[in-house]
């Protein structure tokens, strides 16, 4: 059971990806709550930062603030501090995510997949193969979405 404060980000992230023309909204909703950890990320809350995007050093978009963050390497998880794009809302997190999955799906083969994908699932296998370091990243997404289908629906 979803708490107010959970349910309504949720239904916050939806409306963004919606407004944005992402792909898959209701799944871009999901990846939302697996990457800011429902809305509580120092990532989220300080940079409107949604994907972890981090931040390009050969053409930086937006301001830029360093943050840690955890990822899997080598089988273990380890903290590491990197450079973070912070977006001046969050609409903008999600229209960049967009633009950058178009931009970089020449260069990774996933991103391509996933911006022909058919389903909202295989978008978001697709697409986290590459995204992240969190080897069950995917699935998170996907179980939170089937769990609130309703709520993404209605």
């Amino acid at each position: 059971m979803l708490s107010e404060q959970q349910l309504d980000f949720l239904k916050s992230m939806y409306a963004a990806a919606k407004a944005s023309g992402h792909l898959w909204p209701d799944y871009a909703a999901c990846e939302a709550v697996v990457e800011t950890g429902w809305g509580q990320s120092g990532l989220f809350l300080h940079a409107n930062n949604v994907f972890g995007l981090k931040q390009s050093v050969e053409t930086p978009r937006y301001e830029t603030v360093r943050m840690p963050t955890r990822e899997f390497l080598d089988g273990a998880w380890v903290t590491t501090v990197a450079n973070f794009i912070q977006y001046p809302d969050i609409p903008s997190s999600f229209t960049d995510r967009m633009a950058l999955l178009q931009r970089e799906s020449a260069v990774y083969p996933d991103y391509a997949a996933a911006l022909v994908a058919t389903s909202g699932a295989a978008f978001v296998t697709a697409v986290s193969r590459t995204w992240s370091t969190d080897p069950n990243r995917a699935q998170k997404v996907c179980e939170i979405h089937d769990a609130h289908t309703d709520v993404l629906q209605g």
